[in-house]
């Protein structure tokens, strides 16, 4: 019996200490992951959170925070959506958006894609230079490049017209493009074009056939980079477009939704919203290709 008694409790304590350990390791993760994701998740959703209940808010609740709680509906409200569907250019300026932003991301991909692969593969003399080059003319703030850009534009007479976006996004979205993909190309196995060069593929065929099948994830990463920034652009939009109904969404809100100091909080809430959703619904649909471009390309 007196045996017995000092192996139950060694026994005892064998089995609370993996306990103890496994409850440590729990809390250790939950004060080291969760907390600080939890964190991160409350940050970066707040100001959606705030856009969209502030949307359907009545005025009367959006300007008396003493009497109703800021952070919820009281009695929600479509007047703020109603009037900035029916009662500005709202849907027409979504749609020049859309235009401009889908042209530009295409022609961006086309001549990046080009660039980028004659950069990589064509390997001809002082090509590291010029991808170099090329993206360090992505750095040139576009605050600087809009003036110039201005007088093209002029001669052109493309000024008030959405064709003067699609002219100038390309000029910051094709550098930094052509730089991502000449990265992507470099981790594809240079191989398999050679054989299919031994096989009598032209250059065209193998770029067609081979690498851009491959190439599918890094070239969704560079759209998404040139449709979102198309879609926020600023600058050239507030420079070149100046007729209320061609404007695109982020200059419009600001402009035609703001009379004097009058803020139209509940319509400018909403326009902002509704501009962020097609950007949103363009990463859920292509998140997985995004991820994997990041990861790497075809392995050896």
């Amino acid at each position: 019996m007196t045996e017995a008694a000092p192996m139950v409790a060694q026994s005892n304590s064998a089995t609370a200490q993996p306990e103890a350990m496994t409850w440590d390791s729990k809390q250790r993760r939950v004060v080291m992951l969760y907390v600080p994701l939890a964190c991160f998740v409350l940050i970066l959703l707040f100001p959606f959170y705030w856009m969209a209940i502030t949307a359907f808010k009545p005025n009367a609740e959006l300007y008396d925070y003493n009497t109703y709680n800021p952070f919820w509906i009281g009695s929600p409200t479509l007047d703020h959506l109603k009037h900035l569907l029916f009662g500005t250019a709202y849907p027409r300026w979504l749609l020049t958006t859309m235009g401009v932003a889908v042209a530009s991301t295409f022609i961006s991909l086309f001549a990046s894609t080009l660039a980028a692969y004659a950069i990589q593969r064509l390997r001809f003399k002082g090509s590291q230079y010029v991808g170099l080059g090329i993206y360090l003319a992505y750095l040139v703030p576009p605050s600087i490049l809009f003036i110039p850009l201005a007088t093209i534009v002029y001669q052109l007479g493309l000024f008030d017209t959405p064709f003067a976006l699609i002219l100038t996004f390309p000029t910051f979205l094709i550098p930094f493009c052509t730089w991502l993909l000449i990265g992507y190309f470099k981790s594809i196995p240079y191989e398999l074009e050679e054989c299919a060069l031994i096989d009598g593929a032209t250059r065209l065929q193998i770029l067609r056939r081979i690498t851009l099948p491959l190439a599918v994830p890094g070239l969704i990463s560079a759209g998404i980079f040139s449709f979102t920034l198309s879609w926020n652009e600023f600058i050239y939009s507030l420079a070149f477009i100046q007729s209320s109904e061609k404007k695109t969404v982020p200059v419009a809100i600001l402009t035609e939704l703001v009379t004097g100091d009058v803020y139209q909080w509940g319509a400018l809430m909403a326009g902002s919203l509704l501009g962020s959703l097609p950007v949103a619904i363009f990463y859920s649909f292509f998140v997985d290709y995004y991820v994997s471009s990041l990861t790497g390309a075809v392995k050896e």
